[in-house]
């Protein structure tokens, strides 16, 4: 894997990934294909949106229909179609936040499946395995979530057995990947406190990786926190490696954790808030269940070169959710992922051409003023 830093506006950063499946333009959203698919969307239709990379759960893909299964399927990009490049988390979060009973040692993590409680256990070996099985191109060391709050004491050991997870999961990384040309990211941890942060970040970069990934939040600490985290953090991160900010966000979220200095995202936000009516557009967040839309003809955001975002009336979108056809939440989801890739696309365009903090005010003031209520 190769990262070219292409140009730099303030700290707002465009580049590209070049991997053995293809390019990643950054900054880059992932949209996540938890189970080998991106809910509600073909594979095609989300390439068409403009997504580079797309990411695949390990957990989920472990436990059903199995890693050995889908490596002799092929892979997850034949498996599920999907001809560009794949991320795979390491599968901690969900082992700690979806399993019945879980106990953390050194060696890993046990766990009983959600599914049917049936025992596993999840090393840092194991993780970067089922990682290689299922074919992706950029893997993720497999760390410990720190849980929100945490005290100093807390955040520090549970910082350190990351460490020492991200050391065997390199190893494991090199004898698995053997020289196949596919990349793995380290995680920062270290919770809220800066000190925590710099350490886990300068361990990591001794250790080396082909990317660094700031794990630890958007799990409850609110936006404000989070950017005074990175604030603090991509400092510390070499410019020649990607940074990934895991598991987020909101539109607004992705605008400000680019302007520090992140260059890769994911998050279930779009296609989840999709399935449940929400929108997102350049004037703010809709609610196309509220009763205003009911007999509203205008589309849900002209400015998204998609056909969800454009042909379709907010009050079909309306009588489609209150129906509850599925039509409603594929449509929806159609539109949001395309809003978030449109949004990235901007960015990139905007720091490309030393525009950023122009783009960032307009978005700002965009968001602000709203979505207009229909006309009487």
């Amino acid at each position: 894997m190769q990262f070219t830093l292409k140009a730099q506006d303030g700290k707002a950063r465009l580049g590209v990934i070049e991997t053995p499946r293809g390019s990643i333009r950054t900054p880059a959203f992932m949209p996540v294909g938890t189970a080998a698919t991106v809910k509600a969307m073909y594979p095609d239709q989300v390439r068409e949106l403009g997504a580079d990379i797309i990411l695949g759960n390990t957990y989920h893909l472990m436990l059903r229909p199995s890693a050995e299964r889908v490596a002799a399927l092929g892979g997850l990009q034949q498996f599920m179609q999907w001809d560009g490049p794949i991320l795979t988390d390491s599968g901690g979060f969900q082992v700690m936040s979806l399993s019945k009973l879980r106990k953390i040692t050194e060696q890993g993590v046990s766990f009983q499946s959600h599914i049917d409680g049936q025992s596993y256990m999840l090393t840092p070996e194991r993780s970067v395995e089922i990682q290689t099985l299922l074919g992706a191109n950029i893997r993720m060391v497999l760390d410990e979530c720190t849980p929100f709050p945490a005290t100093h004491e807390e955040a520090r050991v549970s910082m350190e057995l990351s460490m020492r997870w991200a050391e065997r999961s390199k190893k494991a990384f090199l004898q698995f990947d053997a020289g196949q040309g596919d990349a793995l990211f380290g995680i920062v941890q270290g919770s809220t406190y800066p000190d925590l942060r710099e350490i886990s970040a300068r361990r990591l970069i001794d250790m080396g990786f082909d990317g660094y990934a700031i794990g630890g939040l958007a799990v409850g600490e609110g936006q404000k926190m989070m950017c005074d985290v990175l604030d603090v953090t991509t400092p510390f991160l070499p410019n020649d490696r990607p940074r990934y900010l895991m598991g987020v966000g909101t539109p607004d979220d992705l605008v400000e954790s680019v302007a520090r200095g992140v260059d890769m995202f994911d998050c279930v936000m779009p296609t989840r808030a999709g399935r449940h009516g929400t929108a997102y557009t350049r004037y703010g967040k809709v609610n196309i269940r509220n009763a205003r839309h009911a007999a509203d003809p205008r589309p849900l955001d002209e400015s998204v070169d998609c056909p969800a975002s454009q042909n379709y009336s907010r009050a079909y979108f309306h009588h489609l959710h209150r129906c509850g056809e599925y039509l409603g939440a594929m449509l929806l989801s159609w539109h949001n992922l395309a809003y978030y890739q449109t949004l990235m696309g901007d960015m990139r365009a905007a720091i490309e051409k030393g525009q950023f903090n122009d783009f960032y005010a307009q978005f700002k003031e965009d968001q602000a003023r709203g979505d207009i209520p229909p006309l009487a």
